[in-house]
């Protein structure tokens, strides 16, 4: 068993990754700053700080302290509208924050990085859909920059301090414990509204395409990660995703089964820099890591709304 740090283990992916974990019998620390990740989220079973990685002395402190065997590095600053309006705080949290991570893990010796990045906005309007890992990158946002960025770094901190990185790349993740008031996780906020008997809104036509990958899956994912050790930097970059294209209309769909409700439309513009096609490639991570989605779309909607209702 493994002595894991979990960065972001209060959030909404984080804190199941840390339950799995757990779970596994492995040992957790978690490290939430929780300007987004909630306590009752951490699991009683890990230990928890409450520190901002951009205070490099304290995140530092913590992990020379601690002596994780693997950090986890789940927590970002995830909206992809906020970093647009503020680039400098995005990069302030997903590169410094980041760095001191990196730096600490460097002077500790750790040996071992899994880096949530994103499948999504890190690969643009692309090309070819369902997107490989070898696809052309196009990030347009300043998050997906941010993301891109770290996992050059983390090429570099592979070849100047021997620390192996797997890098996973997330679909569109839902799930319970997702924030249903935030811009992004359109299953989240249509959860909250339909189980209110409040109308949605639809950005155009509702005909965008998205990968929604269930939160359970992820974690799964970042289980099979501990283990993994990767031959080459090409096989350290895996999508975590299902490969299959959802239109928004088909989700309402999804919730009218799951509520017995006639859920009520409101239509809007579209927004600009929205993409209208997304989804990834799964190969690589059914190859590599021994990975398969195991819940359908269906279900995972039919779950989400009954733990918001």
């Amino acid at each position: 068993m493994a002595k894991i740090l979990v960065t972001g283990g209060a959030g909404f992916i984080g804190s199941h990754i840390v339950d799995k974990y757990i779970e596994e019998g492995h040992d957790v620390v978690v490290v939430d700053d929780l300007s987004t990740g909630k306590k009752e989220f951490v699991n009683p079973k890990a230990k928890f700080y409450e520190i901002d990685l951009r205070h490099k002395d304290e995140i530092s402190k913590i992990i020379s302290n601690e002596k994780p065997e693997i950090i986890n590095h789940q927590a970002a600053q995830k909206s992809v509208n906020d970093s647009v309006k503020n680039p400098g705080k995005d990069a302030e949290i997903n590169i410094i924050g980041f760095l001191n991570l990196m730096e600490a893990a460097k002077e500790n010796d750790i040996k071992k990085v899994i880096f949530a990045s994103t499948g999504g906005a890190i690969y643009g309007a692309a090309d070819v859909i369902p997107t490989p890992e070898d696809e052309k990158l196009r990030p347009i946002s300043p998050y997906a920059i941010t993301k891109l960025t770290s996992e050059n770094y983390l090429r570099f901190y592979q070849i100047v301090a021997d620390i192996t990185p797997v890098i996973l790349r997330y679909a569109n993740v839902y799930g319970p414990r997702q924030d249903p008031y935030g811009e992004a996780g359109v299953v989240a906020i249509f959860s909250k509204l339909i189980a209110q008997d409040k109308p949605v809104t639809v950005f155009g036509d509702g005909k965008q395409t998205r990968d929604y990958i269930f939160v359970a899956d992820i974690a799964e994912a970042n289980l099979k990660a501990l283990e993994y050790q990767p031959k080459d930097f090409d096989s350290v970059v895996m999508n975590i995703g299902t490969g299959i294209e959802t239109p928004l209309n088909s989700i309402i769909d999804l919730f009218r089964d799951a509520s017995g409700k006639e859920v009520k439309i409101k239509n809007d513009p579209p927004r600009a820099g929205d993409l209208l096609r997304s989804a990834i490639k799964n190969d690589k991570a059914s190859q590599l890591l021994n990975w398969h989605p195991q819940v359908e779309l269906k279900a995972g909607i039919a779950k989400t709304y009954k733990y918001f209702a």
